[in-house]
């Protein structure tokens, strides 16, 4: 036998006022629904819950009994509801790459930590970023994209062009801005086989017919900008890389340049929308 928490909470009420008339006023209910209400109740528990005295209405035994269990059923939600309400929130999940922590999000991450906010960092690139965020275990993303995707909601928050770096004592570090034609049979720093900015620069040289050659591949872009500076070839980069005075920046002309957008869903809380307006 099943005693639905609703019909609990009415016969609390009519318990209380002994009275159909304020009971279903109180529940916003019509008398008839809640004299039905209570004559299901009586047929499922198989006793009586009231007897009329006169004009007065009086709880039977079993109707003081189940008004007891009623109200002691209301106060433990009630205090179940309260812990739950007072527990602190779960952190929040923000998902980038390793370049994207070190050059461009370290401000507003040092800002919104010192408000006392919970935060918890992962690493990820593009798609790893993207399914997070998608799939719930990520509450935001920031990373680059060359087109960002409908279903989520990414706002712009920097481009940079891509940049040839090199040694001082290179042939090109006197240029004021390079193309890709003059990295013609040079051996560069690049990424690993397969990472997206490696894949764009292979398709690029290819479509210009250019040779080139891999001098080292590194993860991650210090450890580029350390092969660079101990001269085992130029790299080229996004514009956002920090170097020393050692290395000279040159942009590529002929490159698009590199977008990064913070990625939410459409469902975001107002601690999202906190962390999103403290990033962009």
């Amino acid at each position: 036998m099943a005693l639905v928490a609703e019909d609990l909470e009415a016969f609390a009420v009519f318990a209380r006022h002994r009275n159909f008339t304020h009971a279903a006023a109180e529940l916003h209910v019509s008398q008839p629904a809640l004299h039905t209400r209570i004559r299901k109740l009586e047929q499922r528990l198989g006793a009586s819950l009231y007897v009329k005295q006169g004009r007065l209405l009086r709880l039977t035994e079993v109707g003081e009994r189940l008004a007891a269990f009623a109200n002691d059923t209301r106060d433990r939600a009630a205090e179940f509801l309260a812990t739950v309400d007072a527990a602190p929130p779960r952190p929040l999940v923000l998902v980038a790459g390793s370049g994207t922590y070190l050059y461009l999000l370290g401000d507003a991450l040092r800002g919104f930590l010192a408000k006392g906010r919970d935060l918890r960092l992962r690493t990820g690139d593009a798609a790893t970023t993207l399914t997070a965020v998608r799939d719930g275990s990520a509450d935001i993303g920031v990373t680059a994209l060359t087109v960002p995707p409908d279903d989520l909601d990414c706002e712009l928050l920097a481009q940079y062009p891509q940049t040839l770096i090199a040694r001082s004592d290179h042939r090109l570090a006197g240029r004021r801005s390079v193309r890709l034609k003059d990295l013609q049979d040079e051996a560069l720093v690049v990424p690993p086989k397969g990472r997206p900015h490696r894949q764009q620069l292979e398709r690029s040289m290819l479509d210009q017919g250019l040779r080139w050659s891999v001098a080292v591949e590194a993860e991650g872009w210090e450890l580029l900008v350390h092969f660079v500076r101990l001269g085992i070839g130029p790299a080229v980069v996004n514009g956002s890389v920090r170097t020393t005075g050692a290395v000279r920046k040159i942009p590529v002309k002929d490159l698009p340049p590199v977008r990064y957008y913070v990625v939410t869903r459409g469902d975001r809380s107002d601690r999202v929308n906190e962390l999103k307006g403290m990033l962009l």
